[in-house]
Order: C-alpha cells, then sequence, then structure tokens
C-alpha cells in the first residue's frame, strides 16, 4: 500500500510540472478570422489552475475586443470567458480545488480576502477585478501560452477558447459534476449578469413592472430575475422580432 501511495504522490507531482499541447482559436490581429493553433500550455503556478475545457460559449464582448474597436489592441491573443469544464491540474497553495472538479471560469474573480470581497454590495475584487489590458498572469506577469516560442496574450484572466486553459484559482466556480456543462458553460457571464443586474442591483419590489431592453441571453437573465422577484409584469423590447419567439 506504501509503494502505491508513493507512486500516487509522484505521479500528481510530475503531472503539476509538465506542459500541454492543445488546439486553440488565436487571434494574431484585430477583425481578422481566428486561426486554430498548436499552442503549448504551461503548468499552474502559485494560486492557479490548469483546467481542461469542455465547452465555452461566445459574448459579445469576446466580439468586440477582438474587433479592438475603442479597445486597447493586445495580439496575439486566447478570448473566451464563459466556459464548463474540469481541473486537470492545480498550483501551489491551492487547497479548495482538485483535479476532477468540475468548474466554471469567472472573469470577475474574487480573492477572498479584500474590503470587496467581504463587502455585501461589491464584487470588484482589489486583485482580480477586471483588467482587459492584462495579458499575463497575476503571480509573474508572464503568459502560460506560447506557440513556436512566441507568448499568445490572456484575456480577462480565462482564454477558454483553448482546449485547455490556466487560471488563477479566484476566477474558478466549482459546480456540481452532475451539471450538464454544455449548459451551464453561459452561467459564467451571460446568465449570471442578468440575474445578478435584477436580484442585487434593481432588485424590483413584488408586483412592480419591469421593463427590459434587449432580449439576448443576459436579457431573458434580467427577465427570470424580474420573474423570481415577483414582478407583477414584465416587458420586452428588443428590435430582433425573432428573439420573442426565441425567449418564449
Amino acid at each position: 500500500m506504501m509503494r502505491v501511495f508513493i507512486m500516487k504522490k509522484l505521479y500528481g507531482e510530475i503531472k503539476k510540472c509538465y506542459m500541454v499541447v492543445v488546439t486553440a482559436a488565436v487571434a494574431w490581429e484585430a477583425g481578422k478570422p481566428l486561426v486554430m493553433e498548436e499552442v503549448e500550455v504551461a503548468p499552474p503556478q502559485k494560486h492557479e489552475v490548469r483546467i481542461k475545457v469542455h465547452f465555452t460559449s461566445l459574448c459579445h464582448t469576446d466580439v468586440c475586443f477582438w474587433e479592438a474597436k475603442g479597445q486597447t489592441p493586445l495580439f496575439p491573443r486566447i478570448f473566451g470567458h464563459e466556459a464548463g469544464g474540469v481541473v486537470e491540474s492545480v498550483g501551489e497553495g491551492v487547497t479548495d480545488l482538485q483535479s476532477g472538479d468540475h468548474v466554471l471560469t469567472i472573469f470577475t474573480g474574487e480573492c477572498g480576502n479584500c474590503r470587496h470581497c467581504h463587502s455585501e454590495e461589491s464584487n470588484m475584487c482589489d486583485l482580480l477585478r477586471i483588467n482587459t489590458d492584462r495579458g499575463g498572469m497575476i503571480h509573474d506577469g508572464e503568459s502560460r501560452f506560447s506557440t513556436n516560442g512566441k507568448p499568445i496574450h490572456h484575456f480577462l484572466g480565462t482564454s477558454t477558447f483553448s482546449e485547455f486553459t490556466v487560471v488563477h484559482s479566484g476566477q474558478v466556480a466549482k459546480i456540481n459534476p452532475e451539471a450538464p456543462l454544455d449548459k451551464v458553460c453561459i452561467v459564467s457571464c451571460g446568465l449570471s449578469t442578468g440575474l445578478g443586474a435584477t436580484l442585487n442591483v434593481a432588485k424590483p419590489k413584488r408586483g412592480q413592472s419591469v421593463a427590459i431592453f434587449g432580449l439576448g441571453a443576459v436579457g431573458l437573465a434580467a427577465a427570470e430575475g424580474a420573474r423570481i422577484s415577483g414582478a407583477g409584469r414584465i416587458i420586452g423590447v428588443d428590435l430582433n422580432p425573432n428573439r420573442f419567439e426565441e425567449g418564449g
């Protein structure tokens, strides 16, 4: 039994150290088609986890920064921030996650220690708040992605348009392994954004009327938040007539 234990421990340590070669959708230039590339993904460092991405959604935020209209262009880059996957390995200091955990990536992370993380009114973490100009990891500023020796920038600390990604452990939410990853990946952004905007910001009172402008994923999630709040009437406004059929 001791021999088996030692072998398992040794395998675990080796697993933490190796780089994996995967396929990722790389944006080389603003507005140019993404290119499927072989990418090397480094092992997780301190307070980081490496995740095998099973499903990822496309958010309009990804499109905006891919177009780089009004944003700081930072290329090459791997976009994506709505994903469901499984933890493959963890770095030093990670105690609340382990290999095999089913998780969602979170673009607005929580360190759990700062004033915002301890506040009921804000989740704009001092350490992990949104920074669209950051192309590396917080631990050392370096990228965990490369191809042919050339670093590839991260996006929102998540970069889920890759078969594997490395994220800060504070940007990971552990979920029930029975939850279907192809469905819950949208909880990473679209659903939580709309639902949270209604329940945590608008806070409609029971019986009140609520108007929602735009019935995409975020808008429909906001409508669900209004329903949960007990709104008397929920009014959906959208220029696209197909949205009403899809939302019905």
